[in-house]
């Protein structure tokens, strides 16, 4: 479990963390406005608006390709709900983990 630090909100890191996936980029981009504080929420606020952002477009762009198209989309769709599901347990589990390429963006910037 991720120690109790000081975070914007007042929740505990980890929760926070979990918070930023939870929606997306939607949540993500929420919590670079509001955490100021916490470097640990703000890189997987980072990394979860980097991901979900580029996967929603690249499924938008997909969506207008016929067929193969459809097929990459719900493909995409599929391996988003996967990264989503494991970005948020081990972001509960106090991990500060990269993904591929969005990670390191994603640290650099924070």
């Amino acid at each position: 479990m991720a120690k109790k630090t000081n975070t914007t909100l007042g929740l505990e890191e980890n929760i926070e963390a979990v918070l930023a996936y939870l929606l997306g980029f939607v949540s993500g981009v929420f919590l670079l406005i509001v955490e100021k504080k916490n470097k640990f929420v703000r890189f997987h606020a980072m990394q979860s608006t980097v991901l979900f952002l580029c996967m929603t477009i690249l499924n938008f762009v997909l969506g207008f390709i016929p067929f193969i198209g459809w097929m990459l989309a719900g493909l995409i769709s599929l391996v988003g709900l996967i990264l989503w599901l494991v970005s948020m347990y081990r972001a509960y589990r106090g991990e500060k983990f990269k993904w591929p390429i969005v990670g390191e963006f994603a640290e650099k910037k924070v």
